[in-house]
């Protein structure tokens, strides 16, 4: 990939959750150091970049995705010196490094959230999202949290609620107001001199909030009575508590800081129920605010070339001129391999069809941790979840501790090699056959074809920025081409669990198959014979 202002454009972006990477400790937990020791892991995959989620100071309610200073490592993790020492190493190893900015709210511990609740008076008393109560005492609107029950907290200092669309320890900060945004960009501009390539903007949607606090409509699935959701929170519209227009103008602002560094990017989590394709062509067009952003189309329980060909085919259509970040698993979802894999299926082979379709789509992508060892969702005891979502709507939802669990390095080692000491979070037993030390070396392990199929992506310009068009495919088949630079790469995939064939239409010649290995799949005189899960790349005259 080469060092320039659009080194994002095409990348491979490799997710590290901190604490559960590796602990050089013994607390159990994991920390920067341990980043900076597993590095050249990271860096042997062929990614172009590593994402950092949250360091930052913190009570950790909710994983450090509270934060307490923006400007301050936790002690968990390590010192600042340790953080720099990670962007030193991954900057000698190639990789760009890109770090978990949490804006929309901070912990209730933050400083400034203290001085906004002491009175409605002090220099920061509009620093968050306070209001009166209805006059039967009642929240100021139905808004509801994303983790359960009202959006809505009182505080008997104030006397007034303050909104939070996570924990109610976790206050939304005012982007209404100017000083607010203006403080937050100054945190920004505090890692963009450490050295910083770019961000990873949580929650981007929620900034802001509707000035007149309108109460959200029932989706029509809730009028009608057939929604099925575990959480209340989808049984809203959300037209009024998240996704409002003036965000526009903050990420321009966030952008033209951006702008002032050389060769930096930023990327958007949009968590948008129905809306995000839109909100995505939004917050990427022009040039002037997102480099890109990543769905959650996706990271959901589907698994068929219909439902990837429409997703990509949507994001096509909707979005002009931006561009998007595709994922198949992160922090907050169950693993995609125990997502996709069938009753009787093997997980290895989803493993391996996963990362070479991935690898294959239009748009920049990014892994997470331990998806190269084909690690799957781990089951764990009620007393073990550390996830206070998953705590809150216990059994029907289990949370998002099972994909969370410590990586698995060494399998002979205690706790897999995460660490000396008690794990926070359990290690599977049926982890360890999945190290990285047994899959190193070994050509048929999914860690393999993740650097199989990661050098392949590299290697052709038409995977990395060329343009997509799909083709006919009959059954659960999926058929695109990509093209750009000068090549034309023809990319058929079988979703199904039987072999399927495939016909190249008559205006198509297939010049060679790509070597990527021993696929299963086989090309002769424009038909091609994949088996189950198969899959073949070719070049086209």
């Amino acid at each position: 990939m080469p060092d320039n202002a659009e080194w994002w454009r095409g990348c491979a972006i490799y997710q590290i959750y901190p604490r559960s990477f590796q602990d050089t400790t013994g607390d159990g937990s994991g920390d920067l150091r341990g980043i900076t020791n597993r590095l050249g892991h990271v860096a042997s995959l062929g990614v172009d970049a590593v994402w950092l989620s949250p360091f930052f100071k913190s009570p950790m309610a909710d994983m450090g995705y509270d934060v307490a200073d923006y400007q301050a490592v936790d002690p968990m993790f390590g010192t600042i010196e340790d953080f720099d020492a990670v962007v030193a190493e991954a900057h000698r190893l190639g990789l760009k490094v890109i770090i978990d900015q949490v804006l929309s709210h901070s912990s209730d511990r933050h400083e400034w959230f203290i001085e906004s609740r002491a009175s409605r008076d002090n220099p920061k008393a509009d620093w968050y999202v306070w209001a009166d109560a209805k006059p039967d005492g009642t929240a100021p609107s139905n808004w509801l949290s994303v983790f359960g029950g009202p959006a809505w907290e009182w505080d008997s200092t104030r006397r007034q609620y303050y909104m939070h669309n996570f924990l109610a320890s976790q206050p939304d900060l005012n982007f209404h107001n100017p000083e607010v945004q203006d403080a937050l960009l100054e945190t920004v501009r505090f890692w963009l001199e450490r050295g910083v390539d770019g961000f990873r903007l949580d929650t981007v949607n929620y900034y802001v909030h509707d000035r007149w606090l309108r109460g959200n409509p029932p989706l029509a699935s809730s009028v009608a009575g057939t929604n099925t959701e575990t959480n209340p929170y989808l049984y809203q519209e959300h037209l009024f508590d998240k996704t409002q227009p003036e965000n526009l103008a903050f990420l321009q602002r966030f952008r033209a800081l951006l702008d002032q560094y050389d060769d930096r990017a930023v990327v958007g989590e949009v968590g948008d129920e129905g809306r995000s394709l839109q909100t995505l062509a939004a917050y990427t067009s022009d040039g002037d605010k997102l480099n890109m952003c990543y769905t959650f189309d996706l990271l959901g329980p589907q698994f068929s070339a219909a439902h990837v060909r429409g997703c990509v085919e949507a994001f096509e259509t909707a979005v002009s001129d931006g561009w998007v970040c595709w994922a198949f698993s992160n922090h907050d979802v169950v693993r995609h391999v125990t997502r996709w894999t069938r009753p009787g299926g093997d997980p290895d082979a989803v493993a391996r069809f996963s990362i070479a379709l991935l690898s294959c789509l239009r748009g920049s992508i990014c892994l997470y941790q331990g998806e190269e060892l084909g690690l799957q969702e781990a089951e764990l005891a009620f007393e073990d979840l550390r996830d206070p979502y998953g705590i809150r709507f216990w059994p029907g939802f289990k949370g998002r501790d099972g994909c969370r669990t410590p990586m698995v390095w060494e399998a002979a080692a205690a706790s897999a090699g995460f660490s000396t000491g008690k794990p926070w979070l359990p290690v599977p037993e049926s982890h360890r056959a999945r190290a990285a030390d047994v899959q190193n070396g070994e050509g048929t392990s999914v860690l393999a074809a993740y650097r199989a199929m990661l050098a392949v992506r590299k290697q052709h310009p038409a995977l990395v920025r060329g343009s997509i068009r799909f083709l006919d495919a009959e059954g659960d088949g999926l058929a695109f081409i990509r093209e750009g630079d000068g090549e034309r790469l023809l990319c058929v995939f079988n979703f199904a669990d039987e072999p399927a064939s495939w016909s190249a239409p008559q205006d198509i010649e297939i010049v060679q198959p790509i070597d990527v290995g021993d696929v299963g799949a086989s090309v002769h005189e424009g038909d091609l014979s994949l088996p189950p899960l198969g899959w073949v790349l070719c070049r086209l005259g």
